[in-house]
């Protein structure tokens, strides 16, 4: 429902609706005042009846997207907005992009952080100069799942500094956690660390045991800033720019305080934005950042089974067509 009202916000008339509860579909259909010509139980068939769509928008679990991605791309669809993650094995996702190479097809994945006050006002911190460079992001929260969150901070990560992740390090819980979409879903908690192609580090601390709260530290080479993502607030600190030539080391000289204050997001706003620009054709996350994503999710699985060590993201092997429980 929050996807019909970001395409209804763009300006978008939804012609068919696809889903395998009636039920779903009633609602939606409501919302859109689709015929009941336009509701679909099986996704083959409504590609079948409506070719060439504007906008297809795959809001289903992972384990169906590249399938519906290829159906989409071979009906002859302008735009396809998948969800995140982008598919359940590096695999899919290679497929998926060369699905929608062959026809024509603008793919997007809907990590919307790019467009989301908490990161855009960080991206603007950094454009000062104040700061220098980004050095490391760390996002400390509650057990929110390696592949449901952690792949949004993964793709927040690569965008923030320009840079794909080549590789990860991790340490799992152990655990399997169900998801409430269905029992054959799970995700994992605990600690990852991905590095980015030029050495910038992005460090997951997700343990199983920690209940509450989704907050972000940026260190860079002259400062701090540290994102409490509920409470809309981030706090900066850099060192004044007369000691800034001097080395790392003097890590406590005088430095500057400020706060600034963000909205909180919603489920409707960024996934409006990620549409926006997709249709405009401008800066999207497309399938090249969204496999990254998954490949660095595989990474993380296949070292936290070698010992956890360094896996790069180009040395997966059997890990590459893996096929991961996400939801």
């Amino acid at each position: 429902m929050a996807h019909l009202k970001a395409a209804q916000n763009v300006g978008l008339n939804a012609a068919a609706i696809c889903d395998v509860l009636e039920a779903n579909r009633a609602k939606a259909a409501a919302a859109a005042t689709v015929a009941p010509d336009g509701l679909f139980a099986d996704a083959a068939t409504l590609f079948k009846a409506h070719r060439h769509a504007d906008l297809v928008v795959i809001a289903t679990t992972a384990d169906s997207h590249r399938a519906l991605v290829e159906q989409a791309a071979a009906s002859g669809a302008k735009h396809i907005l998948c969800e995140k993650p982008m598919a359940t094995s590096v695999a899919d996702c290679d497929a998926m992009i060369a699905a929608c190479r062959t026809s024509g097809a603008r793919l997007a994945i809907n990590h919307q952080m790019r467009f989301m006050a908490q990161y855009t006002v960080v991206r603007d911190e950094l454009a000062t100069g104040k700061f220098g460079p980004l050095a490391s992001m760390t996002v400390t929260a509650g057990c929110f799942g390696l592949a449901m969150n952690g792949s949004h901070y993964c793709e927040a990560f690569a965008w923030l500094t320009a840079s794909p992740i080549v590789s990860a390090t991790a340490w799992f819980s152990g655990e399997a956690f169900n998801n409430p979409r269905g029992p054959n879903f799970f995700d994992q908690a605990g600690e990852m660390r991905f590095q980015s192609a030029d050495g910038r580090r992005l460090l997951l601390n997700i343990g199983n045991d920690q209940g509450h709260g989704m907050t972000a530290m940026y260190a860079t080479r002259f400062g701090h800033m540290f994102v409490d993502e509920f409470e809309g607030l981030c706090v900066a600190t850099a060192r004044k720019p007369e000691h800034q030539a001097l080395p790392a080391t003097r890590y406590g000289m005088p430095w500057d305080r400020w706060e600034r204050r963000f909205p909180q997001a919603d489920n409707v706003g960024p996934t409006e934005a990620v549409m926006r620009s997709l249709l405009a054709g401008r800066e999207f996350p497309d399938g090249v950042a969204g496999r990254n994503v998954v490949a660095a999710l595989a990474a993380a699985y296949k070292s936290a089974a070698s010992g956890n060590m360094p896996v790069n993201v180009s040395e997966l092997g059997d890990y590459q067509r893996r096929q991961f429980p996400w939801a």
